[in-house]
């Protein structure tokens, strides 16, 4: 069995879904202390920075523990969970008609040791969204988008944010789960 160091709801439905035993520990870390740590960093060293974070902030005796993290930029701005309903619509506001950056990491730890890690990208090109569209839209999904960087639940309402979507459908969901599955295997937290 191993740990999955997150409290998401989607992450943990993904492993759930692939037959994978786990127990959830939510991390405790400071990610806003940990993202200004990294200023200039691309998008993807600090999801991957992030994802390793909440691995190695937990530390049961000879178990594998899973961090994860995704991370969302639009036009060169890293955008974080929305705060408020009116910040909400604000990100949206700001996506509409144009390219997300969803950048998903994990990565595995066993005794204090990093074991593995890995990003993955996802491009999502956001529709033209009115206001009428983005009010009816949280009026339906807040609050339940507001854990999620990016305004959306793909499984959910949030597809219809999208014209395209480039990428792995479990890293859009939010950890990149083909990857994790492989080194998992790797490392024997699964059988081969």
């Amino acid at each position: 069995m191993i740990v999955l160091a997150s409290k998401s709801a989607s992450r943990r439905a993904m492993l759930d879904a692939a037959g994978v035993p786990f127990t959830s520990i939510p991390a405790q870390v400071d990610e806003r202390a940990l993202e200004a740590s990294l200023t200039g960093a691309a998008p993807a060293e600090i999801a991957l920075a992030l994802a390793r974070a909440k691995a190695l902030a937990l530390s049961p005796p000879g178990q594998i523990v899973l961090g994860s993290d995704s991370l969302v930029s639009v036009a060169g701005r890293r955008f974080d969970k929305p705060a408020s309903r009116e910040q909400a619509a604000e990100h949206l506001r700001f996506f509409s008609g144009k390219v997300m950056e969803l950048h998903s990491a994990a990565a595995l730890q066993r005794d204090g040791v990093l074991l593995w890690s890995r990003a993955d990208l996802a491009l999502l090109q956001v529709r033209e969204l009115s206001d009428a569209f983005i009010e009816d839209y949280l009026g339906h999904e807040w609050p339940a988008v507001a854990g999620c960087v990016g305004v959306f639940r793909i499984e959910a309402r949030g597809v219809q944010l999208f014209e395209r979507i480039e990428g792995d459908h479990f890293t859009v969901l939010g950890m990149p789960l083909l990857l994790v599955l492989g080194a998992l295997r790797a490392h024997g937290g699964l059988p081969a």
